[in-house]
C-alpha cells in the first residue's frame, strides 16, 4: 500500500505501526521519527516561518479564516507522484492541516483512486481508537490492536499509581498571545495523569481566555504547551509570560509537539510525564519537561 499522511500525528502512527516503508508523502511539519521527511514527497507546506511571533501567527490565522482563505494548500504534483492508495487527513482543526474536503477535491482533480481517511479524534480514548482505524485501513489490524493494548496497559499503570493521590489543579496553556486554554484530548491527559484540569474544554476546541480568568482558577501547576513548538521554544515562551501567572503556582514548559497536541501514541508519554511532576511516580523526563519556577 502507498500511504500519504497529511498530519504529523498520522505520520507518527504509520511509523509506529511499522509501515514507514509504505509512507510516500508527508508534510513539512512531520518531524518524528527523526528523518521521516527524507526521501519522501512533501505534499503540504506551511504558512508560518521561524521569525513569526505567537501574536503574528494568531493574527494571520484570524485574517485568513475570516477571509475564507486556506491556511495550507496541497501540492498536486507532489501528491500525484506519490500515487497513493490511502491518504490520511482531518477536519478537526483548520490551523493544523489541510481539510478533508480539499483533499477529496484534489483526488478528484488528479483522477486518483486513493481512499481519503478522515481522522478527527476529540478525546484521548478516540485518539487510541484512531490508531486501530488507521491500522485496519492499512491492512495491519493486529499490529494496531497490539499497540493500543500496550498503551492501555501503560495508562492503567499510571491510574493505579495516582488513584489515592490528591489531585492538583492544572492549567495547560496552549498558546500565549492571546492565551488559550486546552481543549480536545488535552484535559483527558491531565486527568489520566492524576490532575484536575482548569480553564479547559474537554472534547471541544480550545478558545482564548484571559490572564485574569487563569488567576481566578487558582492552578497549582501551569504547563506552558504552545501548539507547534518543542521544549526549548516552550521554555522561552514560558519565561516571557511567567510574570502574568499566579505567584503560587509551579510553572513548567512541556514539549507540546512530542507529548500533548499531536493525537498519537506519544500522548501516553505525556500522561506519564505529567504524572511524574504531579505525583513523583517516576523521574521527570527532562527531554520533554523543564521547570521554569
Amino acid at each position: 500500500m502507498r500511504i500519504v499522511s497529511l498530519l504529523p500525528s498520522t505520520t507518527e502512527i504509520v511509523c509506529d505501526l511499522g509501515l514507514a516503508h509504505e509512507l510516500f508523502g508527508v508534510t513539512v511539519e512531520c518531524n518524528w521519527p527523526a528523518g521521516v521527511r527524507d526521501g519522501r514527497e512533501i505534499v503540504v507546506g506551511t504558512f508560518t516561518d521561524p521569525s513569526m511571533s505567537p501574536a503574528d501567527i494568531d493574527a494571520i490565522v484570524r485574517q485568513r479564516v475570516d477571509a475564507g482563505l486556506d491556511l495550507y494548500t496541497l501540492d498536486d504534483a507532489a501528491l500525484a507522484r506519490c500515487r497513493p492508495d490511502l491518504i490520511l487527513s482531518q477536519d478537526l482543526c483548520r490551523v493544523c492541516a489541510v481539510a478533508s474536503g480539499d483533499v477529496e477535491a484534489a483526488v478528484e482533480r488528479l483522477a486518483c483512486a486513493a481512499v481519503v481517511l478522515q481522522i478527527d479524534p476529540q478525546s484521548l480514548h478516540e485518539v487510541l481508537e484512531s490508531i486501530n482505524t488507521i491500522a485496519c485501513a492499512a491492512g495491519v489490524a493486529q499490529r494496531g490492536a497490539d499497540l493500543v493494548a500496550s498503551l492501555h496497559r501503560r495508562l492503567t499503570h499510571v491510574a493505579t499509581c495516582v488513584a489515592q493521590k490528591p489531585r492538583k489543579r492544572v492549567f495547560v496553556l496552549e498558546w500565549i498571545d492571546p492565551p488559550f486554554g486546552a481543549g480536545h484530548w488535552v484535559p483527558d491527559i491531565v486527568v489520566a495523569a492524576g490532575g484536575e484540569p482548569v480553564v479547559a474544554r474537554p472534547g471541544e476546541k480550545s478558545v482564548p481566555t484571559t490572564w485574569a480568568q487563569i488567576a481566578t482558577a487558582a492552578p497549582d501547576v501551569v504547563l506552558v504547551s504552545p501548539c507547534g513548538y518543542g521544549l526549548d521554544a516552550a521554555a522561552t515562551q514560558a519565561q516571557a509570560i511567567e510574570h502574568l501567572l499566579p505567584n503560587a503556582c509551579e510553572v513548567w514548559a512541556i514539549d507540546a509537539d512530542a507529548v500533548m497536541v499531536r493525537p498519537g501514541a506519544r500522548l501516553v508519554d505525556g500522561v506519564e510525564a505529567i504524572a511524574s511532576i504531579l505525583h513523583g511516580i517516576s523521574d521527570v523526563p527532562q527531554h520533554v519537561l523543564r521547570r521554569i519556577r
